[in-house]
């Protein structure tokens, strides 16, 4: 027969497991990092974009890729196209398609802008990264203009330049 305690067991509390970084939005979602050696970026604008409850999980899961993607508006409305989000690895026969066109939710004012800016000789819009606030997901989307193959060398250059300046700094500090 088991013998009673003196004094009542409480139970462990259950541990709270520690939330994705992803989904918290401490951590972009996805990263157009060719973006910013292909393009000048001058202004950068934060919309909301319409997806379905599928892509929602995949660019939580990390499926999701800005390297061709681009801005378009048309028609009053902006558009994300070429943006590839990767199949749920849960999903059904309901699931979406990977480089469907998806809707960016910006105010009317925002679009005026952005038509206005694009329909300037060179410039266009550039999906820069996908991330989550308050759950939901934002794209931030840059006014661009397209970098010459020799402004790209300048600016390599010009990094260089940076970085053994800094490591000369740091040098020094050393002796």
């Amino acid at each position: 027969m088991a013998r009673a305690s003196s004094h009542p067991v409480k139970p462990n509390p259950p541990k709270s497991k520690p939330r994705d970084p992803v989904a918290s939005g401490t951590r972009d979602a996805a990263v157009n990092r060719s973006a910013g050696h292909n393009y000048f970026l001058l202004e950068k604008y934060e919309a909301g974009v319409a997806l379905r409850g599928t892509e929602v999980k995949s660019i939580r899961e990390g499926k999701a890729n800005l390297k061709d993607a681009y801005g378009l508006v048309k028609d009053g409305e902006a558009f994300l196209l070429n943006a590839h989000i990767g199949a749920y690895s849960h999903g059904n026969l309901n699931n979406h398609e990977a480089l469907r066109t998806r809707k960016l939710l910006l105010h009317q004012e925002e679009i005026r802008k952005l038509t206005g800016k694009t329909q300037q000789k060179g410039l266009t819009l550039i999906p820069t990264r996908l991330y989550f606030r308050n759950g939901r997901v934002k794209c931030e989307l840059a006014v661009a203009r397209g970098k010459q193959d020799w402004d790209k060398r300048e600016t390599e250059r010009r990094r260089e330049a940076d970085r053994e300046a800094r490591a000369a700094i740091a040098r020094s500090r050393k002796t």
